[in-house]
This record gives C-alpha cells, sequence and structure tokens, in this order.
C-alpha cells in the first residue's frame, strides 16, 4: 500500500469516527447554542463584575452620606453652614449675595 492510501485510510477513518463526531458537535453545541453555553456564562461574569463594583461604589456613597449626617446632626455650627452653601438659607439679619463664575 503506497503511503497516500494509508495516510487517506487514517484520515477517513479519523473523520468518520462516530465518538470524535459526537465529541465535537456536543462541544459546538454547549459553546454556543446551549442555555447555559460558554459565552452566556462569559456574559453573565462580566455582568456580575459590573455589579460588585457598582454595589462597591454605593456603599462607599452610603458611607458617606451616613457620616455627613451624623457630622450635620451633631454639631449646630455645620447645620448652618451647609445650610447656606447648598441652599442659600439666611438669618433674618443677613443679606445673601450669589457670585458665579
Amino acid at each position: 500500500m503506497p503511503k497516500t492510501e494509508k495516510k487517506e485510510k487514517i484520515l477517513k477513518s479519523i473523520f468518520l469516527n462516530k465518538y470524535l463526531i459526537v465529541i465535537i458537535f456536543f462541544a459546538v453545541f454547549v459553546t454556543f447554542f446551549d442555555e447555559h453555553s460558554l459565552i452566556q456564562r462569559w456574559r453573565s461574569a462580566q455582568k456580575i463584575n459590573r455589579m460588585e463594583k457598582e454595589l462597591k461604589f454605593y456603599q462607599d456613597e452610603i458611607k458617606a452620606n451616613r457620616q455627613k449626617k451624623n457630622e450635620l446632626q451633631s454639631n449646630q455650627e455645620n447645620l448652618e453652614k451647609f445650610a447656606r452653601e447648598k441652599y442659600y438659607m439666611k438669618n433674618r439679619n443677613e443679606d445673601i449675595f450669589i457670585i458665579k463664575e
């Protein structure tokens, strides 16, 4: 038997092997078409990472706002300063001048 015929026979037996065909079909199905495909899992992992970062951001914001709230409730001077800066409030004997840059 010449080498080319031997190679053809080996390649033919490999490509017509039912186990190899089933394994390839399964790999393609799991990667692309399954409800829980690898692509879908990758997208879900990205979404989870993004949401965890968002959760961390909001937890930090809540912590900062609680600290600011406690500071405003504990000291009358800080509360007055905050009211004047944010809401332009004033005492009865004061005038407010707003200067915009």
